[in-house]
């Protein structure tokens, strides 16, 4: 899953999106508005004493969300917690589904507050609203587990090494049931690159369970580095992905395209060509899914390869439009070996039948 500039200016919404910020609006209960109270019930239940920051759209706004609330917090260490409304149902109910409140979650944010300030900073009402119109426009949900580049900082103005995020069940916040259908509390994790490569390694909600010890009630800190400096974490991350692989199945590429071409006195050869930007991400990621028994793919606009574990021999089929290539062992590690990231064939050994092109 990509997402670019969550933070951009040219996505920002204009200032009537949060004009008209102030304590406690969301608390008022509205008569038809029963996924909204279902939200404010959850929140009073662990802010029973506090009125929040809350931003609200005006009628008529282009904003996506109709609001979002802003809670103060000290412990473990002072941060702001955004919750958002308008994923989920909050009044009338559409969709076919009974059981579930619109997309099924609302976001949750949790940012680092070092200076202690009085008021949430405007950025991550922007950022949380571009979310949301990401989602919309796309028709895609957030699950816990799922992932996505930033593009760069996610907050505005800034050079912050947090460029990257994952999705993960609120802490403390439990899903919810309203008249609507049911609706969990996702949390955004901030990262940085490389704890988002460390994610594809592996697992994303077991390399944040590692994070967690670092990152308490995974609050997001713009200041901070990786925390694959920690040699602790790093070879945390790194025990988990020998041991059990890569849980990403498939990468999208600029560029996929396959042909079989006919040769004089010689087997057909299929010709694979792929974008050079991938091919590290191929590199890294398919020793981690073959040698466990799974299969990896890669989609590019018009094209797609299916990578699959063979027991003995190889083997290119086309299934439905679709390549499958079917390594043994050999096969695969000499594909690792020999791929580089720079324009130019390659050949496998032990699959004289394949030639794999970078452009």
């Amino acid at each position: 899953m990509q997402y670019t500039s969550p933070s951009g200016t040219d996505a920002e919404p204009g200032p009537a999106h949060h004009g008209d910020a102030h304590r406690g609006d969301a608390h008022r209960s509205e008569a038809g508005a029963p996924g909204w109270d279902a939200i404010n019930h959850a929140l009073n239940r662990v802010y029973p004493r506090q009125s929040p920051w809350h931003s609200s759209a005006p009628p008529g706004s282009a904003a996506p969300l109709p609001g979002i609330s802003a809670y103060k917090r000290i412990t473990p260490l002072p941060h702001w917690h955004f919750v958002t409304y308008g994923f989920s149902e909050l009044f009338d109910k559409r969709n076919d589904d009974a059981a579930t409140s619109g997309y099924g979650f609302e976001l949750t944010f949790r940012l680092a507050n070092p200076d202690d300030a009085e008021e949430p900073p405007r950025w991550a009402l922007n950022f949380l609203q571009n979310l949301a119109r990401y989602v919309f426009d796309s028709g895609h949900g957030f699950h816990a587990g799922h992932y996505l580049s930033a593009g760069g900082p996610i907050a505005a103005d800034s050079d912050s090494q947090i460029r990257a995020l994952a999705f993960v069940q609120d802490p403390e916040l439990a899903p919810v049931d309203s008249d609507n259908g049911r609706l969990e509390f996702l949390q955004i994790v901030g990262l940085t690159n490389e704890e988002e490569f460390a994610l594809k390694r592996w697992s994303t909600l077991k390399v944040l369970e590692v994070f967690h010890d670092r990152l308490p009630l995974w609050i997001t800190d713009l200041e901070r580095g990786s925390l694959l400096a920690d040699p602790d974490v790093a070879a945390r991350l790194a025990e988990g992905s020998a041991r059990e692989g890569s849980s990403v199945g498939t990468i999208y590429a600029d560029h996929v395209s396959w042909e079989q071409r006919k040769r004089l006195l010689r087997a057909p050869v299929t010709v694979l060509a792929l974008s050079a930007r991938q091919v590290g991400e191929l590199l890294a990621l398919l020793p981690l899914r073959l040698p466990f028994g799974h299969a990896f793919s890669a989609i590019g606009p018009d094209a797609r390869v299916v990578f699959e574990p063979a027991a003995r021999g190889n083997e290119a089929l086309v299934v439905d439009g679709v390549l499958h290539l079917r390594l043994d062992e050999r096969a695969m590690r000499s594909l690792v070996q020999r791929l580089r990231a720079q324009a130019g064939t390659y050949e496998v050994e032990g699959f004289p039948a394949l030639e794999v092109q970078v452009r």
